[in-house]
C-alpha cells in the first residue's frame, strides 16, 4: 500500500501515467448499437472520434471505448465484430496522444487494442475468461478488474449477498493477487466494485456506503455510476435525465476516496470534482498537525 504522502498513480500502457491524488474522469464511449444509455449514438467512427475528443477537452483523463454492451440482457458479440468496432477508434485516439481504455473481456481484443495503442484494459469479468489474464500480462497495459455477480444477460435476476461489501472486497483482492502472480505490477491494477452488475438497489447503496472499505484495500479504485438504473429507482428519471443524480453519486464516491470516476457527462462531473477536491484539501490544511 502506498503511504499518504506518496503520490498515487496508475501506470498505463504507451508510456501514460495517470496521477490520481485527485479524482480523475474516465469518459464513456460506447461504439455499440445497444448500450443502455447511448447505444447507437456513436457507431459511426468519425462521430465517435469527435465525441471522444470533446470529452478529452472537457477534462476526461482517459477515454473508455466499448464495443460490446454489458447492460442487463445484452447479447454477446463476436470478437471480429468487437474488433471492427473498437480498433479504428482506439488507433485514431491513441495516435492523437489520448489515453485510451478498452472495455473488453476477450483476450484477442486485449492484444489487438494494445498493438493499436491502448493504455488500459477495463474488464467487467476481471480477467476470468480463458486466456484473458495471460493476454493482459503479456502487455504493459493497466487493468481494471470489476466485480460482477453472474453474467450480463442474467445478472439482475435476484442477486444475493450475505455481506455485499465484504464479498466484493474479497473477490477484488483475489483477482488482484492473481494479476500480481501473473506478473502484473500492482501500480497497473485498478479495482471496480461493479455498481449495477449483479446487485439490487439495496446492494448498490450498501456498496456506496461502504466504499471507503474498498479504497482501504490499497489499490486505485474506479467507480461507474453514471446514469445507472438505481437512479431510476431513486428518482423516477429516464436514462437521459439523470445528470443531477449522476453528479451526486460521483461526488459521494469522490468523498469516499474513489480515484477514477467513469461518466457520460464529463464537463459537469469535472466541475463537481473540482469543488470536492478543493474542499478536501481545505479540510486537510485545517487539521491539527498531529492528525495529518
Amino acid at each position: 500500500m502506498q503511504s499518504k504522502s506518496e503520490e498515487l498513480y496508475v501506470q498505463c500502457g504507451g508510456g501514460h501515467t495517470l496521477p490520481v491524488t485527485r479524482p480523475i474522469i474516465m469518459g464513456i464511449l460506447n461504439v455499440t448499437p445497444d448500450s443502455f444509455s447511448d447505444g447507437g449514438r456513436f457507431v459511426d467512427a468519425e462521430y465517435a472520434l469527435r465525441h471522444a475528443r470533446m470529452m478529452a477537452s472537457e477534462g476526461a483523463a482517459l477515454i473508455d471505448v466499448g464495443g460490446e454492451s454489458t447492460r442487463p440482457g445484452a447479447m454477446a458479440v463476436s470478437a471480429d465484430d468487437e474488433l471492427a468496432r473498437v480498433l479504428p477508434v482506439v488507433r485514431s485516439l491513441a495516435d492523437g496522444g489520448l489515453c485510451v481504455s478498452v472495455d473488453t473481456s476477450k483476450p484477442e481484443v486485449m492484444r489487438a487494442a494494445a498493438d493499436a495503442g491502448a493504455a488500459m484494459i477495463n474488464d467487467v469479468r476481471a480477467l476470468r475468461e480463458p486466456g484473458a489474464l495471460a493476454a493482459a500480462a503479456s502487455t504493459d497495459l493497466a487493468v481494471c478488474l470489476m466485480h460482477m455477480q453472474g453474467e450480463p444477460r442474467t445478472m439482475q435476476v435476484a442477486p444475493r449477498y450475505d455481506d455485499v461489501v465484504s464479498e466484493v472486497c474479497e473477490f477484488l483482492l483475489d483477482r488482484a493477487r492473481a494479476c500480481e502472480e501473473a506478473g502484473i505490477d500492482r501500480r497497473r491494477i485498478v479495482l471496480d466494485p461493479g455498481f449495477g452488475f449483479g446487485k439490487s438497489l439495496e446492494h448498490n447503496l450498501s456498496l456506496l456506503a461502504g466504499l471507503e472499505r474498498i479504497v482501504a484495500c490499497g489499490y486505485v479504485v474506479l467507480v461507474g455510476l453514471s446514469r445507472k438504473s438505481m437512479l431510476q429507482a431513486l428518482t423516477g428519471r429516464a436514462v437521459d435525465d439523470r445528470l443531477a443524480g449522476s453528479i451526486t453519486l460521483a461526488v459521494m464516491s469522490a468523498l469516499s476516496g474513489a480515484h477514477i470516476i467513469r461518466v457520460h457527462d464529463v464537463a459537469a462531473t469535472r466541475d463537481a470534482l473540482a469543488v470536492v477536491s478543493a474542499l478536501k484539501e481545505a479540510q486537510a490544511r485545517s487539521k491539527p498537525p498531529q492528525e495529518q
